[in-house]
């Protein structure tokens, strides 16, 4: 993998999961429609701000519209989901999980959709990862339901919503870079949970501190970050490659909450993060092709040109050589 490609892989799953983090620390202190409205209104300011003074051109109105869509559902849908649910009492292992599922239906929709080849290795890979992250989050699984059945829905919801959003971006036909998609996400996405919030009464924000390090935590590392690096790696790696990064999330997460809260994963959960590494590195690494496969593309490449002797030399020198002309067909 080029050092390019890692580094957005790595910064791709530490960044990400740091919003079910930022998602626990807002729910403390605030609703998770309050935490989610601030949380976009100051992203959007932010990003704004810094995409006027960079004087970007102004996006076309398809463009516009496209990145709407798409922002509602991978910023609304997705992020409405989880910390609703977090919220609601479902561990953020748990909604890491069921997030995490996202790669298996990546891996399933990509060749319809997008045409993207998905190999019998990336397969194995895809399921080894699940497993992995099965074991991650197993501690969460048995404990018992700390929330509303129903909310356990909310982060199938959120993995179907990032899904769409992401198979619509590869799909877009006039695509833009990050640094104008993101902050036009974040608009949409400040409009939709202001009317949310507005609406369920829980606009006004609490006065503690708590509160706006949540909101700093989830605009820089999770909007910022996450998602800066979640629409680079999809136009760099393709959907199943990037879906298949989700896996390390659930365990990431779980290296996070021991950082912030103190709480010490355990054997299950490490012996679960050496078996997500193994299923995303057999996921996302790329086969290098063979001799075959090059010749087939280009059969005038590889091909070794005969050095042919010809007649008598002076005496004192070896054959002569001659390298044939190659005429063009």
């Amino acid at each position: 993998m080029p050092v390019s490609a890692a580094v957005t892989a790595i910064g791709l799953v530490v960044m990400w999961s740091s919003g079910f983090i930022g998602a626990e620390l807002g729910t403390r202190e605030a609703a998770a429609d309050t935490l989610l409205m601030w949380r976009f209104l100051a992203a959007a300011a932010v990003l704004g701000g810094a995409w006027a003074l960079l004087r970007r051109r102004r996006p076309r109105p398809r463009a516009v519209a496209e990145q709407a869509v798409i922002g509602a559902l991978s910023q609304g849908g997705y992020l409405g989901g989880i910390v609703w649910a977090v919220g609601l009492g479902v561990p953020s292992g748990t909604a890491a999980l069921i997030a995490a599922l996202q790669p298996l239906a990546a891996g399933a929709l990509a060749g319809r959709l997008l045409g993207e080849t998905v190999s019998p290795r990336q397969w194995a890979g895809l399921a080894i990862g699940l497993g992995g992250v099965a074991l991650v989050v197993q501690g969460d699984l048995s404990a018992g339901p700390a929330a509303p059945a129903w909310a356990y829905g909310l982060p199938f919801a959120a993995m179907a919503a990032l899904l769409a959003a992401s198979f619509l971006e590869r799909r877009v036909r006039a695509p833009l870079d990050p640094v104008d998609a993101i902050p036009l996400h974040c608009l949409v996405s400040a409009v939709l949970f202001t009317g949310v919030a507005v609406a369920g009464g829980h606009a006004a924000p609490p006065a503690g501190g708590g509160f706006w390090a949540a909101v700093a935590w989830t605009v820089l590392l999770s909007t910022v970050g996450g998602y800066g690096f979640y629409w680079l790696s999809l136009r760099r790696n393709g959907v199943t490659r990037t879906s298949a990064l989700i896996y390390l999330t659930p365990p990431t997460t779980l290296v996070w909450a021991y950082a912030m809260f103190g709480d010490a994963p355990g054997w299950t959960a490490l012996a679960g993060m050496a078996v997500c590494v193994i299923g995303v590195t057999a996921a996302t690494a790329r086969r290098r092709p063979d001799r075959s496969a090059r010749l087939a593309e280009d059969p005038v490449r590889d091909r070794a040109v005969p050095r042919l002797p010809t007649g008598p030399t002076a005496p004192g020198q070896g054959p002569a050589e001659v390298t044939p002309q190659v005429k063009e067909p």
